[in-house]
Parts: structure tokens; C-alpha cells; sequence
């Protein structure tokens, strides 16, 4: 499974190493607010994706692809992969050299992970913040909130959000691995209100004639 796949199948654990510096800052408190209340106002988005993970010793890797939000539901496309979760299961789709392949699991099978869903209240415990600043990011304003949390027990050490500082959208964010590796994703062409059903969530293997499932429910 390549880097992106990894990194948003399993949408890393929400604990992080401990920096005990790093208190809840009101400051990023309100932009975080408002950064969630305005993805909670929305009737979901579209957007497409660049994602670059870089090791320690300065290689790196990028990839490209699209993802849809609703609620707790999304939809994760990548060049040989594809992720579907309908808020009750989660589907993902594996096809290369014409070879199909889909595992299926439940949701809850997934808790403590994080998730195009959640990313947008993960702030809300276990986690110090502080706002670090603002800069220039894809030519808007951005406030650059950095979370820490308050456990040890995942290889994440911090995540910094990049928030419009106008319309409070996430922009994108990078997290990084403690061993000098960085993952950072940047939503471009970001659709807001999108008219999606609930379908569109779903897997559906018939119509992938040949395909081998595999249920891990």
C-alpha cells in the first residue's frame, strides 16, 4: 500500500507525542471554532488533492486525487485506490493491472483514527493548540494553528492546519512523524454545498464483475 493510502486509510491515530508548551490557546481555539462550525454549516464539498510526503533525508514523494465530504460520509479517490464510507461502512477499492480488490470494513472498526470527516473537530480533546501565525498560502491569508497532543503513543508528533483566515475554509495541513518526515495535503478547487447522495458513499461490487471481496466485518 503506497504512503497516501497508508496515511488515509488508516487516517492515523489521533494521539500524539506530548509537548507540555503547548497549552489551549483561546487564540486558536476561536479560529478552530470557527474553522468547524463553518464545515458543519456546509452541505458537504468537493475538492481535489496534492499530497507530498517527504523523509528525513529530503526524498520525496507526490500524488494527486479527489475526495468528497458529507457529514460523517466521504468519498477518497487516488490513482489505484479508492476509499468509500457511507457513515456505517467503509469500503476500500484496490485495482491495478487488472487486478480488483475490495476490503470491507465497519466503521467502528475505525474509531480513534482520523478521517476527512473528523479532522474538523479532532481539536476538540486530547489535544493541546496553539495559533502560531499567519501566512501566505495558495495565494490567500492563512492562520497556521499546530496541534499537539497529550499521549504518546503514535508516530505523529504535531499537525499544522492552514486555515483562510477570511472564510475559515482548511486549506490543508501537514503532519509530521517525529523521525523528519513531513505528510502534507493541499485541497485545491474546494466546491462547497455539494449535491451529493448517498450513494455516492456507498460501494457497490456489482458493479465490478470479478472482483474479490474481502469482509472483515
Amino acid at each position: 500500500m503506497n504512503k497516501l493510502a497508508l496515511v488515509f486509510t488508516l487516517f492515523l491515530s489521533i494521539i500524539f507525542v506530548s509537548n507540555s508548551s503547548a497549552q489551549k490557546d483561546p487564540k486558536a481555539k476561536t479560529v478552530l471554532d470557527a474553522m468547524s462550525q463553518k464545515f458543519q454549516s456546509m452541505n458537504g464539498f468537493t475538492a481535489e488533492f496534492d499530497f507530498v510526503f517527504q523523509d528525513e533525508i529530503g526524498a520525496s514523494d507526490r500524488q494527486s486525487g479527489e475526495i468528497a465530504v458529507k457529514g460523517e460520509q466521504y468519498r477518497l479517490k487516488l490513482p489505484e485506490q479508492e476509499i468509500f464510507n457511507d457513515g456505517k461502512t467503509v469500503w476500500t477499492y484496490i485495482q491495478s493491472d487488472g487486478y480488483k480488490e475490495v476490503t470491507i470494513n465497519d466503521v467502528s472498526q475505525m474509531e480513534g483514527e482520523l478521517t476527512p470527516s473528523n479532522i474538523y473537530r479532532m481539536y476538540e480533546s486530547g489535544f493541546d493548540y496553539k495559533l502560531v501565525g499567519e501566512k501566505q498560502y495558495q495565494g490567500k491569508s492563512v492562520q497556521v494553528v499546530e496541534l499537539i497532543a497529550t499521549s504518546s503513543n503514535s508516530p505523529f508528533e504535531s499537525v499544522k492546519l492552514m486555515i483562510d483566515k477570511i472564510s475559515k475554509d482548511l486549506l490543508g495541513w501537514e503532519m509530521y512523524d517525529g523521525q523528519g518526515g513531513m505528510f502534507s495535503y493541499t485541497f485545491k478547487n474546494l466546491k462547497q454545498n455539494a449535491n451529493l447522495p448517498a450513494t455516492y458513499f456507498a460501494f457497490d461490487a456489482k458493479k465490478y464483475p470479478g472482483i474479490e471481496v474481502i469482509d472483515l466485518r
